[in-house]
């Protein structure tokens, strides 16, 4: 019996999951994926926005401009890499300068400081680089970049820290409600709890109307981004946003937290929740979008593309709230952007919802909101790196050379508590397969780190799905498998 269960491991619920860890529950985070950040927390922007764009009055203004100061604090804590790089909204003639300011109005009306009008002069003093046609543009200095999937594995990691459980592969098929709370159904696995969060992003609608009515709708909306080289990280030095539209912020050009240049996404409402598939109408439509805002970015240099969807809602704003007609049980819906910004004033949120409902809360005397520093070896000095070597050689060894990342690191991110377990779990953790060759080279050897520390045979590892299988069989029996498979076919 479980005091609360967390439903869906973005994020939302990993944020939501750390805060819960501070107190005398018995908490769960139950997630159908075969890991944390699954979903559209490992596709998104990867902005933490400053707070001006949402409407006044909204829940969206009003957790965004609280979230984004809590940033600089809980990545501390957690060892992750955050930087408050600035952004600016540009505009290319008169109509987008009126848009401009109404951003700035509307963000003093929100409480967001030191924002500034910049002209034509100004803003081409702050990035050489940008379109000639710029007129101007709303700077916002404390609008910054961070790793979503990594915060959101690391916020997990410092819950399980602090006793708190994770379900992975564990797709709820449904909820009854009991005398004592709810019963949540994964296939033939059964949980009990006396209180549940819906965090399940863009299945959130599917999970509320397992106990009660259809309030709500959640629709799909795709955005494919385009991700370059580090050779052209520093192209701009802050998040490049273009004049809003009402299908959202627009392209935006942006350095990452680990150099490279992100450019995306559009904005594309579609009917599959789970198509991430990337077209090339679409990333063409990227391209010639951002070329509004700096002209000459080497798409050429491109290493990958993606997409992710947004949980777009029925009712244009966040959804946060125990549900009317199931007590105990509450939704956190339709968080798309500013979601990431707004995740940790969210969860405090939510929190404060379950202490009502429970009566009050107690804290854990031995709470610690610290998790184990992680070695990044490039980052360290030579004598540091000689030294670690030294105690374990693992750290000498380079797996993958595009980002000179170790074996010791990689086994590292596999025995942590909510570790990897598939290659692209390793890949979001510490990034090998992040750099131009996107994992060519170093593939095979995370494989076989994977297979040897996990004690699986390496057939069993998987990209990341859990039926996402890299291989079938040794490479010299090729012939044989193929028979195999066409004689199955035919079956």
């Amino acid at each position: 019996m479980y005091d609360v269960a967390i439903i869906g491991a973005g994020i939302i619920g990993t944020f939501i999951f750390r805060e819960l860890s501070r107190y005398e529950l018995k908490v769960v985070l139950i997630e159908k994926d075969s890991d944390i950040a699954d979903g559209a927390t490992k596709a998104n922007s990867a902005i933490v926005h400053a707070g001006y764009d949402a409407a006044v009055g909204t829940l969206k203004a009003k957790f965004n401009a609280l979230g984004n100061p809590m940033f600089d604090k809980v990545c501390e804590e957690l060892d992750v890499h955050f930087k408050r790089i600035g952004s600016l909204v540009i505009a290319t003639n008169e109509e987008e300068m009126e848009v401009v300011k109404e951003l700035y109005e509307r963000g003093i009306k929100n409480g967001i400081p030191n924002m500034k009008i910049l002209n034509k002069e100004e803003v081409r003093e702050m990035e050489e680089n940008l379109n000639e046609d710029v007129l101007g543009a709303l700077y916002a200095p404390t609008a910054g970049i961070v790793s979503p999937w990594e915060l959101a594995v690391a916020l997990a990691e410092n819950a399980v820290d602090n006793g708190a459980d994770i379900k992975l592969e564990s797709e709820v098929t449904d909820i009854k409600r009991t005398s004592e709370g709810y019963c949540i159904y994964m296939g033939k696995e059964i949980l009990n709890t006396k209180y549940v969060i819906n965090c399940a992003g863009i299945y959130a609608d599917k999970i509320n109307e397992m106990v009660a009515s259809k309030t709500f709708e959640i629709r799909p909306r795709r955005g494919q981004y385009n991700v370059l080289d580090k050779s052209v990280g520093n192209l701009v030095k802050h998040v490049i946003f273009q004049a809003p539209t009402k299908l959202g912020k627009g392209v935006l050009v942006t350095p990452t937290v680990h150099g490279n240049l992100l450019v995306g996404p559009d904005a594309e409402d579609i009917e599959d929740r789970e198509d991430t598939s990337t077209t090339s109408e679409r990333i063409a439509y990227v391209r010639q979008t951002a070329r509004k805002s700096v002209k000459d970015i080497p798409f050429n240099l491109t290493i990958t593309s993606f997409a992710g969807l947004r949980a777009k809602s029925s009712t244009g704003d966040f959804i946060i709230e125990e549900s009317k007609e199931a007590k105990g049980f509450i939704n956190v819906a339709g968080i798309d952007s500013p979601g990431l910004s707004s995740a940790p004033a969210i969860a405090e949120y939510v929190v404060d919802i379950v202490k009502d409902i429970a009566g009050g809360l107690k804290e854990k005397e031995n709470f610690n909101p610290r998790r184990r520093p992680v070695i990044r070896f490039m980052e360290l000095s030579d004598d540091e790196k000689a030294e670690l070597i030294k105690k374990d050689p693992r750290y000498g060894r380079i797996i993958c050379r595009c980002e000179s990342i170790t074996e010791g690191e990689i086994v590292d991110a596999i025995h942590r508590n909510a570790g990897a377990r598939t290659v692209d779990g390793v890949k979001r953790r510490v990034r090998p397969g992040m750099g131009r060759c996107q994992g060519g080279f170093c593939g095979p050897r995370v494989m076989e780190i994977l297979a040897r520390e996990l004690g699986k045979d390496i057939k069993e590892i998987v990209k990341d799905g859990k039926s996402s299988y890299i291989l079938v069989g040794e490479t010299k029996k090729a012939d044989k498998v193929i028979e195999e498979v066409k004689e199955n076919k035919l079956a």
